[in-house]
């Protein structure tokens, strides 16, 4: 059965929302589809994976996926791995090239995301790979966040 591309574009991007590797593999490998094939929803596997699983982002990126793809909001996957604390997979994006200085439509860096959301770990990884200077929307820098969220050992790591 011959699948539409969108009907692939779903399937691949309900494999790696599921955190389901094995099947990730094998749409790629038997679709012969590239990994930024979009879903009914304008988006891409990387973008929906279940970011705890730094093996599913390592096999997109391996097959070519572009790591610094943002939905309209700005957001890329690199936002969502500082947000939610995955470390591991913050750095397999990072190994192929995700940038962490890419500023969503708020002008926040994966960092000042990081910092809101106490991640100290993800904090410690993006500090010396991060534009420590660059402001957000509202004007304040990675430390300016962390003061303004009372995190005084997020204060200590960006000095």
């Amino acid at each position: 059965m011959v699948q539409s591309q969108m009907d692939v574009g779903k399937a691949l991007t309900a494999a790696a929302a599921r955190g389901d590797t094995a099947g990730v593999q094998r749409i790629l490998e038997d679709s012969r589809v590239h990994p930024d094939t979009l879903n009914e929803f304008g988006r891409t596997a990387l973008q929906v994976m279940m970011m705890g699983s730094p093996q599913i982002a390592r096999l997109l990126l391996k097959k070519g996926a572009n790591p610094n793809v943002q939905d309209r909001h700005g957001i890329a996957p690199v936002h969502d791995a500082a947000r939610t604390g995955f470390l591991d997979t913050l750095q397999v994006m990072v190994e192929f090239g995700a940038s962490v200085n890419i500023p969503d439509k708020n002008g926040a860096l994966p960092i000042h995301i990081a910092i809101w959301e106490g991640h100290r770990e993800v904090v410690e990884f993006l500090a010396p790979r991060s534009d420590l200077k660059h402001c957000n929307a509202s004007g304040q820098s990675a430390i300016d966040v962390a003061r303004a969220s009372n995190m005084p050992d997020m204060i200590d790591l960006l000095r």
